[in-house]
């Protein structure tokens, strides 16, 4: 195990309670990025970069981004996004599963 200062190890960081704390703050960004973007464009200002919007959602705010563009129907006609963010979703999905099962 790889040791920091303090004696402190990486599974000392990496915890249940501190993942769920992430996820769920990645998610609340995602939600709110996607209000933003689209209060954004209905008043024609600058926009967020499609790309930042994908990293939000690769990041851990998946299921933040898909709920903010169908609530607030933003990007919901792009296919890219339409496809994107849910199989994005499925992909965390799967991987929290499999690390469920195997620890």
């Amino acid at each position: 195990m790889v040791f920091l200062e303090n004696s402190t190890t990486v599974g000392d960081i990496f915890t249940l309670k501190n993942i769920i704390i992430y996820l769920i703050c990645v998610n609340i960004i995602g939600f709110l990025i996607m209000f933003i973007d689209k209060r954004k464009a209905k008043k024609g200002k600058w926009r967020i970069p499609e790309k930042t919007l994908f990293i939000i959602s690769l990041i851990g705010g998946s299921l933040g981004t898909l709920l903010g563009m169908y609530i607030f129907r933003h990007k919901t006609s792009k296919l890219k996004f339409a496809l994107g963010f849910p199989t994005i979703l499925v992909i965390h999905i799967i991987l929290i599963v499999y690390y469920i099962i195997k620890y």
